[in-house]
């Protein structure tokens, strides 16, 4: 195991590595059912061509946070004034409200995960933890297609492995750290460097074993979203009674298979989390614009269209995530921030037209005192003058933050709300929050 797991994996022909993934797939509780349009109180009329309509009395799922992973056994850990950039909320800062950990298989590593986790947590932050591999005495060998070394938990240490799971809960616990939630295993479909699982076996330790752990349960962690993993999770009842978050990985996902039925139909008390992922590569640097507004429509797209109520990127530090080396936000993490530092723990989102005219996406969101945040992204080369209608609001006015190629998060000037009503200027390659005030 190295520690850039994501950013270079070489794998048999029958397991093609994530950037050759990437390079061919084009690239609440947890759900409230939408009151239409028209049969709620002081609900906006029909959109006219292009313009964007909010409902308030409309809303969708309950927002968790955006965040990242800090993993301080495989890059140095983040420090004392890069905590502070990735989990505070002011100026020049990212405002994540999430921060995922591992759970290490040696128990000495715990310690390192503390500091920057307590820190997190002094923001506000919630705080979930991801296992790679059991301990190794729990793990035996098999062959798995080409790979002759694969591994697995043994079946006759499933009530051991819980325990681990348990502990690193108390441990975190004890060291101020209370986690929101502990998963089951990262990526047990695409583990040729981790510890494998089936469906089967996924479902058997949550059917006999979850629900002694402490804290709430995510699985399976996909990485790929794959509805074939958690399908069979969401059909067995027993298993799904101990399931808290189905969460998901988005590697090279199609925005097509963001969408899924079978989790409205059986995921009703349950969270719905995208856990992890970089977008578009890892190879590229994150400043390189105008490609980071594929970030933003990424974002967008993982809460409008699957209805993610958290997302969670890969390294928060590194040269193509949110925050460079250097401890700057970068401009993949400006675009991320637009939704960050805006839509807090605790917002719903909105019904809202997610697609007013070509190459523009907007998602709207509700928070305390019925403030409004609309990001609306426009990765088209023109400017647009886009129009919002938002209903009965109380507000008479709306601020608003701009990143393009040369600003980052830059407040602009106030504009009058009229009858629910405003014009935003989107300038062309850019993305901007609007905020009721």
């Amino acid at each position: 195991m190295t520690s850039r797991r994501n950013e270079s994996i070489t794998t048999g022909p029958a397991s093609p590595s994530r950037r050759s993934v990437l390079a061919t797939m084009s690239a609440l509780p947890v759900l409230v059912a939408a009151k239409p349009a028209s049969a709620a109180t002081g609900a906006p009329s029909a959109a006219a061509a292009g313009e964007v309509i909010v409902d308030p009395s409309a809303e969708r799922q309950t927002i968790r946070g955006f965040g990242g992973m800090n993993h301080t056994a495989w890059i140095n850990d983040l420090t004392p004034a890069q905590r502070d950039t990735a989990f505070g909320n002011g100026e020049g800062q990212l405002g994540f409200s999430v921060l995922r950990i591992p759970v290490h298989e040696d128990r000495a590593n715990w310690s390192r995960e503390v500091a920057t986790a307590r820190r997190a947590i002094e923001h506000g932050a919630t705080v979930i933890a991801s296992p790679w591999n059991p301990p190794a005495h729990m793990v035996e060998t098999f062959v798995r297609g080409n790979q002759s070394d694969a591994r697995r938990l043994r079946h006759d240490m499933y009530g051991a492995y819980a325990q681990h799971l348990n502990d690193f809960h108390g441990f975190m616990r004890d060291n101020g750290v209370n986690l929101y939630a502990i998963s089951v295993q990262n990526e047990p479909d695409y583990a040729h460097d981790w510890t494998w699982w089936t469906p089967g076996e996924m479902i058997r330790f949550l059917r006999e074993n979850a629900g002694s752990i402490g804290t709430k349960v995510i699985a399976p962690e996909s990485f790929q979203y794959v509805k074939s993993f958690s399908d069979p999770i969401l059909n067995d009842p027993a298993a799904l009674a101990n399931l808290d978050i189905l969460g998901a990985h988005l590697y090279g996902t199609p925005y097509g298979n963001f969408p899924y039925p079978l989790f409205r139909e059986k995921g009703q008390g349950k969270e719905l989390w995208m856990t992890e992922v970089y977008h578009p590569n890892s190879s590229d640097s994150a400043d390189l614009w105008p490609q980071a507004l594929d970030v933003g429509e990424h974002v967008h797209r993982a809460l409008v269209d699957a209805e993610f109520q958290a997302y969670v990127w890969w390294y928060i530090r590194r040269s193509y995530g949110p925050m460079r080396e250097d401890g700057q936000i970068s401009k993949r993490g400006a675009n991320m921030a637009h939704f960050s530092k805006f839509v807090r723990p605790g917002y719903v989102r909105l019904d809202a037209t997610s697609n007013p005219q070509s190459n523009v996406y907007t998602s709207a969101f509700k928070g305390g005192d019925s403030e409004v945040v609309i990001v609306a992204i426009n990765k088209g080369t023109s400017p647009v003058s886009q129009s919002f209608t938002l209903g009965n609001v109380p507000a008479s006015s709306v601020s608003s933050w701009l990143t393009d190629a040369s600003r980052n998060l830059a407040p602009q000037g106030g504009i009058t709300l009229s009858n629910g009503s405003f014009t935003g200027e989107l300038p062309a390659r850019s993305v901007t929050t609007f905020v009721t005030d």
